[in-house]
């Protein structure tokens, strides 16, 4: 049985983890961390002030939202939950400039972790993480959990049969209205940036579409008035037999989450192909010059499977070389994003 210990109450880990983590054979919640005062603002409960009191009274309301519905105990701090004997994995969902300091913790203390996107935000970074999990032998996955989805393998075997023919263009695009105004994603030093957050799924896409030889040639970031990071953004990446790929994402923009295949005989279009809920049944268009069908792709639980993939990383060394491999490339695919867009990466 292994044992799951969760750092922060956070709404991810509420609304998917902890429902798909349930439906999985072999594991078990033991328990949700909240940060110490120490850990979240440098000092002890004592010298707090009454918003600094305020927010961690937050923190632990949301957390015993956990305990309520799940069970499991109530970890103090995240020290405590990456240094617990009781805890066999962390799941971090934290945001993402938090994410390498406690992977490493978790790491030090010889636990299995299972890490938000982006797991880092290096490429050195990654390389020193990726290090570090080998040589404890321990599992270390990125959460993009998209990637899983039944619908991309049906996309594949469309494209690989010729059915659209000889692929002409493709175009991925991810992006959603402003958030609160306090979201982590607008904040710089959180590692906030439309790039890091809704842009690495592009990449991440673009580049399992295109194969080993993808690479960016074009990238472009932007800024919106009011703001400390990137607001949207696009780029370019081709393979080496020319096929290329155009990418956009955004969090200050109409919502889209599409992928459209032009190819020499017909058009592949599909409208949730990154974010599908569990359940959820998407459909794909096929367009061939004036005539269109509508296919239902199958439905899935990506989380679920995240999850079960993380599993088998922790049994087979082979597996995690292959999570460790794919953490290394999109990091520098990202790397390479912020470098073609004369900015760093932070955004």
């Amino acid at each position: 049985m292994v044992r799951f210990g969760v750092i922060c109450p956070s709404e991810i880990a509420y609304r998917r983890f902890m429902p798909a983590l349930a439906s999985v054979p072999g594991c078990s919640f033991t328990g949700i961390g909240v940060n110490s005062f120490e850990e979240r603002f440098g000092i002890d409960e004592g010298t707090a002030d009454g918003k600094q009191k305020g927010i961690m009274k937050k923190e632990r309301e949301k957390a015993g939202e956990f305990l309520y519905m799940y069970g499991g105990c109530l970890f103090q701090s995240y020290e405590e939950v990456v240094s617990s004997p009781l805890v066999d994995a962390v799941y971090i969902p934290l945001p993402p400039a938090l994410h390498y300091y406690w992977a490493v913790r978790a790491l030090e203390n010889g636990k299995h972790v299972l890490v938000e996107k982006p797991a880092v935000l290096s490429k050195e970074d990654a390389g020193r993480l990726v290090g570090l999990a080998a040589s404890k032998g321990k599992a270390l996955h990125e959460n993009y959990m998209f990637a899983f989805h039944a619908q991309l393998d049906a996309i594949k075997e469309y494209l690989d049969s010729g059915t659209v023919g000889e692929i002409r263009l493709m175009r991925i695009a991810f992006g959603f209205p402003l958030r609160a105004a306090d979201d982590f994603r607008y904040n710089r030093q959180l590692g906030g940036g439309a790039l890091i957050d809704c842009g690495g799924y592009t990449v991440k896409y673009a580049s399992m579409l295109l194969g080993d030889s993808a690479r960016l040639v074009q990238a472009v970031k932007n800024r919106v008035p009011g703001y400390e990071v990137d607001m949207y953004g696009s780029g370019v990446m081709v393979n080496d037999r020319g096929v290329t790929a155009h990418i956009a994402y955004g969090m200050d923009n109409d919502y889209r989450c599409e992928l459209e295949v032009w190819g020499s005989r017909g058009t592949l279009y599909t409208d949730r192909v990154l974010t599908a809920p569990a359940g959820f049944v998407p459909h794909m268009k096929l367009r061939f010059n004036g005539r269109e069908e509508n296919l239902e792709l199958p439905a899935d639980d990506t989380f679920l499977k995240s999850i079960k993939y993380f599993m088998e990383c922790m049994e087979s060394a082979g597996k995690r070389e292959e999570a460790y491999s794919g953490i290394l490339k999109q990091a520098g695919y990202m790397e390479d994003f912020n470098r073609l867009a004369g900015a760093a990466l932070s955004g």
